[in-house]
């Protein structure tokens, strides 16, 4: 090769060397190199190989004469078994030429692969008895890491004269302008490596912090895996529509891994939750439900009037002979009164429906209207004042305190997320998670952003989880509520400006919400809610 020859080479593989470091995709890097390498050799046809598990795969296979292009980019799938770096018996795998590369990280040119008894050369026979086709030069290079690990062999076949044709020798320049390419190319393809096994590392870190919470709660755990569904359906749809603050909207691959991520991890801060909050099914319940204490002071409250009423008869002087009869009616009438109490206190205690202020005082007066004797043989009101506080919660089952304590799961999920190194094309991850309970007026937590502040994927997000809290039919608090119901909520929400109401009316008018509630909703909950009675939904929206 003459000197302009040389340097017309050395500056392509400069450009190559820049080409490969702007790249991002792995794919995309892997065709590069083979492009590259035939071009730098003038070789008829190029083999790829990546190195897992102790075995070559084959990557990409090109071949000009033949029309070959099999794997990479823009090539056909590629079926071929992989070639082992070492044999059943653990010897070292050196007849193949590939491996022999691999396992002595050197690289073999070979004039004519046929006349090597060193190497097998069966396979090669095989293929050109199938094909028509002669292989006979070979140049087998490794790629070799920064920590000389073997990350993949380049195996370039026949190198071409650019005069006469024929097939000739890799030679000692070509050899080392491939050697060059094939360190640049380890470089570019590690650099790739650690970036995906950081997002993979993020995705094991994603999936551990799922499964603590699946052992912790499975509601939250079914909570945080459904959103993702949810958020990425209405992502989708989004990013077709092209109106109010959607114009414009595109969902990038870069953004749609963000998102997701975002979302699986929404509530990540409930780790630290106690689980007796988090799960906590009736006004009363911490470690067990303590309506089970106030069912055993009725029942003493029974005891104790027969034992009065039996005391009564006793004292009498001359019983009549039916007081057996007056003391049943009355042991009854007290009983059926002290159990309609108790039946009372039981529904107050399920916490599924709003309460009323009359409710709420009947809770106070049963409480002051009985005494019971305590184990240590004090008279003690029926109700503490902390069992009078819970079970008066107006709505749900969570006191102002409980109520504090989940709140603050998005304190710690931010924290948490924000301590992590996100990576530049996940760096929004922490901003898309910890605004899910923002509202567009301002009035969400923590930190009371106005929509303007929100962007589009932490408004999608926030949407998605009301969404599947509504419905959600697994909670121990309450049932998943009907489509009609939370379609209902959801559009009073859109009025109220705390949702955003383009959003939601791409979650409407796209069959967002039919879409997965086909998917993962009970049947009975689907009721074919009428989509132009739903609140503030506009359908007469125009789509460009």
């Amino acid at each position: 090769m003459d000197k302009t020859s040389l340097l017309s080479h050395l500056e392509k593989l400069v450009a190559v060397g820049i080409e490969l470091s702007a790249e991002h995709d792995s794919e995309l890097i892997l065709g590069h190199i083979v492009d590259a390498a035939m071009g730098l050799t003038h070789a008829d046809g190029c083999t790829l190989y990546r190195a897992h598990g102790g075995l070559l795969h084959f990557e990409i296979i090109r071949n000009r004469s033949l029309s070959i292009r099999l794997g990479g980019p823009s090539g056909a799938q590629l079926t071929l078994k992989p070639i082992p770096l070492y044999l059943t018996d653990g010897m070292a795998n050196l007849h193949a030429v590939s491996a022999a590369a691999a396992i002595q990280r050197r690289t073999i040119n070979l004039a004519d692969v046929y006349a090597v008894a060193e190497f097998d050369s069966a396979s090669a026979r095989a293929f050109d008895q199938a094909n028509g086709y002669r292989s006979k030069s070979f140049l087998t290079v490794p790629l070799i890491d920064h920590e000389d690990e073997i990350i993949g062999v380049l195996q370039l076949v026949n190198a071409i004269d650019r005069e006469t044709g024929e097939i000739v020798e890799f030679d000692r320049d070509g050899q080392h302008l491939v050697e060059s390419l094939a360190s640049q190319a380890a470089m570019v393809l590690n650099k790739r490596l650690l970036i995906d096994r950081l997002e993979a590392l993020f995705i094991a870190f994603t999936k551990v912090i799922g499964a603590a919470l699946d052992e912790k709660s499975p509601y939250t755990h079914d909570h945080c895996q459904r959103v993702p569904v949810i958020a990425m359906l209405l992502a989708e749809a989004a990013s077709r529509t092209g109106t109010g603050s959607l114009k414009g909207f595109s969902l990038t691959d870069a953004m749609r891994r963000e998102l997701e991520l975002a979302a699986l991890l929404h509530d990540c801060g409930k780790i630290a939750t106690p689980v007796h909050v988090v799960d906590k099914s009736t006004k009363l319940e911490t470690i067990f439900d303590r309506i089970a204490l106030v069912d055993t002071r009725f029942e003493v409250l029974k005891r104790d009037a027969r034992i009065r009423e039996l005391e009564a008869m006793l004292a009498a002087t001359s019983p009549n002979t039916g007081w057996r009869g007056e003391l049943a009616a009355r042991q009854a009438e007290i009983d059926a009164g002290l159990d309609a109490e108790r039946a009372f206190l039981h529904q107050a205690n399920l916490g599924s429906e709003a309460m009323s202020a009359v409710d709420r005082e009947r809770v106070r007066e049963i409480s002051e209207r009985h005494t019971w004797r305590a184990p240590d043989g004090r008279e003690a009101a029926l109700l503490g004042a902390e069992e009078i506080a819970m079970l008066n919660i107006p709505k749900g089952t969570l006191s102002d305190d409980e109520r504090a304590i989940v709140d603050r799961h998005i304190d710690l999920t931010i924290r948490m997320l924000e301590a992590l190194p996100w990576p530049k094309h996940l760096r929004h991850v922490p901003e898309y998670a910890g605004a899910h309970h923002e509202c567009m007026d301002g009035k969400g937590y923590p930190r009371g952003l106005t929509g303007d502040r929100m962007s589009i994927p932490a408004r999608i997000i926030a949407i998605a989880d009301i969404f599947e809290a509504l419905t959600a039919k697994d909670r121990p608090y309450k049932p998943g509520k009907p489509l009609s119901e939370t379609m209902a909520i959801l559009g009073r929400m859109k009025q109220e400006n705390r949702i955003d109401p383009d959003l939601f009316d791409v979650f409407v008018r796209k069959r967002v919400y039919l879409d997965y509630a086909g998917r993962y909703l009970d049947p009975k909950q689907n009721d074919a809610p009428n989509e132009r009675g739903i609140p503030g939904y506009n359908p007469e929206v125009a789509e460009e």
